[in-house]
């Protein structure tokens, strides 16, 4: 028996999000739709330059957890916070959502990660992510027991950019498979991919990583081609089962010569794509930890993403557990 359906791993993170035109990118050098690491003086003028804005916690990760726990799952989470007001923010929303999360901060510095996200209004988002306290994430923060006791361990790309998360990740697949659990990575970001791509491809091909999430940008650049069918292909025959985003299209899942299409569900109104790849993972993860069908999974996907881009903000403001029942997907 498992005690959780999914723990998640990632960087610990508040989004401050604000409204913006497009000249206001190009302005600031802020790459359109892309997550932009920064440090914390560029973060204190970021900061200056926002309108009204708008805080909630966020970290891909952390987004994933609250959403399968949203759905009625069992969800736990590791992530780093500092002793400090937006680390209290964090861990209060975190576990208010039903969410395990007992991973200790150390001290005041550096302090808690935040991410500047403007949003254009064409619903896009473009983060500034100043890391924080997300870099001492290591080894010690694992959980042995609660990946033991888990049935899919989850983890960002973006924990390859903080050093020490890269141990943990790899600590946390051994104990994982070692005791007949699963392990799954979203690649995060176009930009991730560029940065890691040698080293994802290893952690699929090696088999350390089970499930795969992506959307199409970022398995294109992952295998370096145009060519979306080739990209398909290679990912099939990379790792275990892949999901592939496709924005308003919907989705597409691989396994060995398995292909399955889900669509998206039709909106009222985009107005935020923030975390909408985060829930997708939330929506397919619990369907497959509660042993649905692939393209029950892929639809539960969708039904997270298509509820979490009409509202502002990374988490689910409604239950997703009741828009499933309401859908019939569970």
């Amino acid at each position: 028996m498992s005690k959780f359906d999914v723990l998640t791993i990632g960087n610990a993170i508040v989004d401050i999000l604000s409204r913006c035109e497009d000249d206001f990118l190009s302005r600031n050098g802020i790459i359109k739709g892309a997550m932009n690491l920064i440090d914390a003086e560029r973060a204190e003028l970021l900061y200056s330059l926002m309108g009204p804005a708008h805080e909630a916690s966020g970290g891909s990760a952390g987004n994933t957890a609250a959403g399968v726990a949203s759905f009625g799952g069992r969800a736990a989470y590791v992530g780093k916070v500092a002793q400090d007001e937006l680390g209290k923010i964090f861990q209060h929303d975190i576990r208010a959502q039903g969410v395990h999360y007992e991973t200790k901060p150390d001290g005041t510095f550096p302090p808690t990660a935040r991410s500047m996200i403007f949003i254009t209004p064409d619903g896009e988002r473009s983060m500034n992510t100043f890391l924080g306290a997300c870099v001492d994430l290591g080894p010690e923060h694992v959980e042995p027991q609660v990946v033991a006791d888990s049935k899919v361990t989850y983890f960002e790309g973006y924990l390859w950019d903080p050093p020490r998360a890269k141990e943990a990740i790899r600590e946390c697949a051994r104990i994982a498979h070692e005791n007949g659990r699963e392990t799954s990575m979203t690649l995060s970001d176009s930009f991730c991919v560029g940065r890691y791509r040698d080293e994802f491809l290893d952690l699929m091909r090696s088999g350390t990583v089970d499930i795969v999430f992506a959307n199409k940008q970022e398995a294109l650049s992952l295998y370096e081609t145009e060519d979306f069918d080739l990209a398909i292909e290679k990912i099939a025959g990379d790792c275990k089962l892949a999901a592939v985003t496709l924005s308003e299209e919907g989705a597409i899942i691989v396994r060995g010569s398995e292909r399955v299409k889900v669509d998206a569900i039709a909106i009222d109104r985009l107005v935020d794509t923030t975390g909408a790849g985060d829930l997708f993972a939330s929506g397919f993860l619990y369907g497959y930890t509660k042993g649905k069908s692939l393209e029950e999974c892929g639809k539960l996907g969708c039904l997270a993403a298509g509820i979490v881009i009409q509202q502002i903000g990374p988490r689910p403001m409604l239950s997703l557990k009741d828009a499933a029942v309401e859908a019939g997907l569970i």
